[in-house]
């Protein structure tokens, strides 16, 4: 009975331990397992792939048409003045005869037919003329506009003027043919005296012309030395005439 007693305890033990073991491992299998869900990395978050883009090629810039160059300066500032009468119905330096009332006016190098826009930089009124004359021939002053296009800029006597030179008036002018520039270095009523000038000079500076200009009041003689491919060169002429004593006033002027 005592051994029957003992293999009974012995039986007991054994199903109990098996018991613990099973819930042991099973329990450690939870843990486990938990843990490897816990060490996972996280999924990566799926990445937005950059559409291909396309780069059309830029169109390369078309290059504006060259203007014709014509002489003169772009942008010229000095003095205007006006002219009506007397010189109404006479003669401008193309030949044409002069009115008035034509918005027109005369520069002393600017080709013929040469349209500029005349600024007021007093009262910031234009006006549009087409030069048809050579002047003014007074110190400091750059443009002479006739009666009508004074009128137009509301300008009384003078003003001071920026020029924007537009070019010529219709493509059958010409306005950058080569010019051809003299000193213009005195005018008088007496022809006489312009020529004892002329003479003296034309022997160091070379050909003298002698312009006959009918005023309207009077007629005068004016006195122009050389025949220069610039108007820079004109300019230097001038400056040499002045300095050597035969003129106080000079003024670059073109030829044609």
């Amino acid at each position: 009975m005592h051994y029957r007693f003992l293999a009974m305890v012995r039986g007991r033990t054994s199903a109990r331990d098996v018991l613990a073991t099973r819930v042991l491992v099973l329990g450690i299998l939870v843990v486990s397992t938990a843990c490897v869900h816990r060490r996972r990395p996280p999924a990566p978050s799926p990445r937005r792939v950059p559409m291909p883009t396309t780069t059309r090629p830029q169109a390369a810039p078309v290059p504006a048409p060259p203007q014709a160059p014509t002489s003169g300066i772009q942008g010229e500032t000095g003095i205007a003045s006006w002219y009506g009468h007397p010189f109404h119905g006479r003669r401008t330096a193309n030949g044409e005869t002069y009115n008035m009332y034509d918005m027109t006016a005369a520069h002393r190098t600017l080709p013929f037919g040469t349209q500029v826009r005349v600024h007021d930089l007093e009262n910031g009124r234009d006006v549009q003329v087409r030069i048809n004359d050579r002047g003014p021939f007074v110190e400091g002053r750059i443009i002479d506009l006739s009666f009508a296009a004074a009128q137009a800029m509301g300008m009384p006597s003078t003003a001071l003027v920026r020029l924007e030179l537009l070019g010529a008036e219709t493509p059958g002018i010409v306005v950058s043919e080569p010019g051809i520039f003299g000193v213009q270095v005195g005018a008088f009523r007496d022809r006489a005296n312009a020529e004892r000038l002329g003479t003296a000079i034309a022997s160091r500076y070379g050909p003298v012309s002698i312009q006959i200009f009918d005023r309207g009041d009077a007629v005068f003689y004016r006195v122009r030395v050389g025949r220069e491919a610039t108007e820079e060169a004109a300019e230097q002429l001038g400056r040499e005439l002045q300095h050597a004593g035969f003129a106080t006033e000079v003024f670059a002027v073109r030829l044609n």
